[in-house]
């Protein structure tokens, strides 16, 4: 049984704008696959553009948080709004950067008890209230944050990661998104050196 990308229509590659299609075909170069995500979004390329713009711009650029760091948030966050296809996709490259076959799995079953530096335990602490209940954030998280070494830029980036991927999360449940089979073996067992 092939696996379900989207409950809405996925494209063809060759009836999408060039752009779309070369981000996607770049992408698969890298991973070897194409991620169900970039096809399911594809169903509508300015929205795509404009998911992805804000993605690279909060996960790729230089920033107090590792990318590590950042695709904890992801994978702690997607956990607590019950998104498998984020859990599994970043949970594979948490992975990655992190080189710890354990660590997604401890942040998407229980953050709190997962092998992380109290740093990341304030990240994801701050990282969950925002994804929850936004509305409640006051000064006492920030003086939280900051007390463990997180400057303010630091702050709006744990914030809009934790707010971009519960859209993220959101997007995956209405189309039915699921991930791609490739994604649970990556980075489980270690390379031979």
């Amino acid at each position: 049984m092939p696996e379900r990308i989207s409950r809405f229509p996925v494209p063809e590659l060759a009836a999408l704008p060039e752009d779309v299609r070369n981000r996607i075909l770049a992408v698969q170069e890298r991973s070897g696959f194409v991620p169900n995500v970039f096809l399911a979004l594809a169903h509508r390329p300015d929205e795509f553009r404009a998911f992805f713009a804000y993605h690279d711009a909060l996960m790729l650029k230089p920033s107090g948080l590792s990318k590590g760091e950042r695709e904890m948030i992801v994978v702690a966050t997607s956990a607590a709004n019950h998104c498998l296809y984020c859990v599994v996709a970043h949970g594979a490259i948490l992975r990655i950067y992190e080189k710890d076959a354990l660590i997604a799995d401890q942040l998407a079953t229980d953050w709190s008890k997962a092998s992380i530096t109290a740093r990341q335990r304030a990240m994801l602490a701050f990282a969950l209230r925002v994804a929850q209940s936004a509305h409640s954030v006051d000064e006492s998280d920030y003086e939280a944050l900051s007390a463990v070494g997180f400057s303010r830029e630091d702050v709006w980036d744990i914030g809009a990661i934790a707010a971009f991927f519960a859209l993220s999360n959101r997007m995956a449940g209405l189309v039915g998104m699921m991930p791609n089979a490739e994604f649970y073996a990556l980075g489980r067992i270690p390379k031979p050196k």
